[in-house]
This record gives C-alpha cells, sequence and structure tokens, in this order.
C-alpha cells in the first residue's frame, strides 16, 4: 500500500512510538496550564493588525480560545493518524477561508513551542534526559503541524491558479461574445416595442406572449450585463452610504412569494459608510434573490447588522436548504451554480463588489438547516 502523505511527513522527522510517549507523558504534566496558555496565544498574536483583523470580533477570538485548548489536547495525547492529519488539514483550510496572512501561522507556533518548552524546562528540571526526550518530541510534533498547514496553503494557492486561468478563459469568451449578443437583444426590444403599439397587441394571447417576449429579453440583458461586469473594472463611486436605504430600494426589486417574509435589524444603527451605492444595491439584490429561490414558497430571510470599531457586519440567513458540503468551498465562483435556472454568476459579482469595497464575504451553515452569509465591510465615516 502506497505510503501516505502523513505518514511520509512523520518519517521525514522522525515520528515515532517514542515521541509519542513523550507526548503522552508531557500532556499529564502540561493539560491544566492549556486555558493559560491559550490566553497568552492570543494576547500575543492579537498585537498584530494583520491578524487581528482576520480574527475580528471578541466572540470569534473567545471561541478560538477554546478551540486551541482542545487543539493542544489532541496535539499532545494523540492519537497521531489520519484522522489527526485530516483534522488538521480542516483546520488549516479555515485559516485561508479567513484570510489570516501565512507568516502568522510560523509566529503563532513559535508562541506554543515556547510556552510548553517552558512547562518541559520546569517539570524536568531535575531529568536531563526526560527533557531532552521531551523537548524532541514537541519540535517534532509542531513541524508536523507547519508541515501540514503549509500543505492546506499550497492547496488554496493550486485552488487560486487554476481559478485564475479559468477567469482568464471566461473573460476571453465573454468579451468575444458579450457585445455581439447585445445586437440581436436590440433589435428584438425595438421589433417588441413596434409590435405592442400594432392592433396585434390587443389580443390576448397576443399580448400574453409579447410580454413573455419582453420578460425573457430583460433576462437574457441581465445575463450579459453581469457577465460583462464580471470582466471590466466599473469605477468605483465613493460617496456616503446609508446601507438602510440601499436595502430598502434592493427590496423593491427582489419578488418573494406572500408566505416569505423579508426582514432586516439593526440596519438603522449603522453608521454612514463611504461606498457606491448602486453596486452594494447589487449585492443585496443578488442576496436576496438566491435567499428567496433557496426559501420556496415559505420561509424566512433575515438580515442582521452590527457595527464594531473598524468593521460594519452583515449576516444574512435564511431557512432554506443550505449549501451542500461538496460545492461549499466553489460557491464564490463564477459559473458555479445548482440552480435549475441560472449561471451562476451571482454570488461571484457580490464577492467582487465586498471585495472592491474593502471588505469580504464568507459563508457559514445556519444553525438546525439554511444558508448564512457573513459580509464585513470597513467603517469608513463620511466626512462632513
Amino acid at each position: 500500500m502506497a505510503e501516505t502523505l502523513f505518514e511520509e511527513l512523520k518519517r521525514y522527522v522522525g515520528f515515532g512510538a517514542d515521541d509519542e510517549h513523550a507526548l503522552r507523558s508531557l500532556h499529564e504534566l502540561a493539560r491544566h496550564e492549556f486555558p493559560a496558555i491559550s490566553e497568552v496565544f492570543y494576547d500575543r498574536i492579537l498585537e498584530h493588525e494583520g491578524a487581528r483583523s482576520a480574527l475580528a470580533g471578541e466572540s470569534q477570538v473567545g471561541h478560538l480560545k477554546v478551540t486551541l485548548v482542545a487543539w493542544m489536547e489532541q496535539l499532545l495525547r494523540g492519537p497521531w493518524d489520519e484522522e489527526y492529519f485530516l483534522l488538521r488539514c480542516r483546520i488549516g483550510r479555515m485559516h485561508v477561508r479567513i484570510a489570516l496572512p501565512q507568516h502568522y501561522m510560523f509566529g503563532a507556533m513559535n508562541i506554543l513551542r515556547q510556552e510548553l518548552n517552558r512547562i518541559i524546562d520546569q517539570r524536568y528540571v531535575q531529568q536531563p534526559a526526560q527533557l531532552c526526550i521531551a523537548r524532541m518530541a514537541l519540535g517534532k510534533i509542531l513541524d508536523l503541524e507547519l508541515a501540514i498547514m503549509l500543505h492546506t496553503y499550497r492547496e488554496d494557492l493550486l485552488a487560486q491558479q487554476a481559478r485564475s486561468e479559468r477567469l482568464s478563459t471566461f473573460g476571453q469568451l465573454v468579451g468575444s461574445i458579450g457585445h455581439e449578443l447585445r445586437n440581436p437583444l436590440g433589435v428584438i426590444e425595438t421589433s417588441l416595442f413596434i409590435l405592442k403599439g400594432r392592433p396585434l397587441a390587443t389580443d390576448e394571447r397576443a399580448a400574453k406572449h409579447l410580454g413573455r417576449i419582453g420578460e425573457q429579453v430583460t433576462l437574457a440583458n441581465r445575463i450579459v450585463t453581469d457577465l460583462l461586469d464580471m470582466i471590466r473594472d466599473r469605477p468605483l463611486k465613493r460617496e456616503p452610504l446609508r446601507l438602510d436605504e440601499v436595502w430598502k430600494d434592493a427590496l423593491t426589486s427582489v419578488h418573494a412569494p406572500e408566505a416569505v417574509s423579508l426582514r432586516a435589524e439593526g440596519l438603522e444603527g449603522l453608521p454612514t459608510l463611504q461606498g457606491d451605492p448602486g453596486q452594494m444595491r447589487q449585492v443585496f439584490v443578488n442576496l436576496l434573490e438566491n435567499a428567496v429561490q433557496a426559501v420556496g414558497e415559505k420561509g424566512e430571510v433575515v438580515l442582521s447588522a452590527s457595527a464594531g470599531p473598524e468593521k460594519v457586519e452583515l449576516v444574512l440567513e435564511d431557512t432554506g436548504p443550505g449549501v451542500s458540503d461538496t460545492i461549499r468551498r466553489r460557491i464564490f465562483e463564477p459559473l458555479m451554480t445548482t440552480k435549475a435556472r441560472g449561471i451562476g454568476l451571482g454570488l461571484p459579482l457580490v464577492k467582487r463588489i465586498i471585495e472592491r469595497h474593502g471588505g469580504s464575504i464568507t459563508y457559514a451553515p445556519r444553525e438546525g438547516h439554511g444558508a448564512r452569509f457573513v459580509l464585513r465591510l470597513p467603517f469608513q465615516p463620511s466626512t462632513p
């Protein structure tokens, strides 16, 4: 049977049964200090703006402190098997997803190395041989942790390269046919306008079909516009931006069944930002249309808003089925869709607009069921 990547890494650093025994012994000595180490770890990390931005929010940091204690438990207790490797890979991908700069991982690991070595030095001060063994075992497992994290960052780099290649091909295709499609659509629109003014339009059945043609032409134009927006950099306006007003404006373009509730909480209390109201309106429209389609004939779509010292956070949740694990990592890629209708441009456009405003958007499953999108925008108050 072929050697797995984790087996190869363990062989490379010489991690074996003696190291496992030494780590389990260290676990018994160090476990009571894990909460204190977690406090030191995040206090040190949050001194850096780049890391603090990625780990925004006190509740997020509080949750991560608890997670770090569990991480140290498994680090020293094992078992160091393939399940361990896969769990560590998921943690690494989470760091990639929240855009934690890679160099902070090395600094963070050094903090843990210092704290755990301090415990080793204190507890084995009268046992120099055991001290040396424990230090060696700790060094090996932390090196393995770094190797796994680097592996996940490399995965992300390769995925980004693949996305860039697809986007390049996509852009060439769109650029060549997008404008060409405008011409026949324009002819259809003109002919439709003329037909609606003729006696033919007084026939009920004919009028109904003319209306359907008009709806489909509008849809086709919308698709062409979205395609072109994906490859061109529309100038970003910088003007006072009231998100509550943008939300209300977006609602006028979204048609939901009577049994579907659309509501917002906390928008009125948000500060005035700087940005492009038109493009932010498109963000709300795209997210709302996706949510309404996911909910179906009955359900709820809720936007919750809050403001921190540096960022505004918007959380859009719906009571639909949510997004499956198989497509979650590709949800913001162009042409990625599970809908019977649509070509998968809504969320990529949302991501593009939010990032051009200096913000971020992530997807997270909603408790129970449903989708949950978290948007963060930098707090940039308008000048008088």
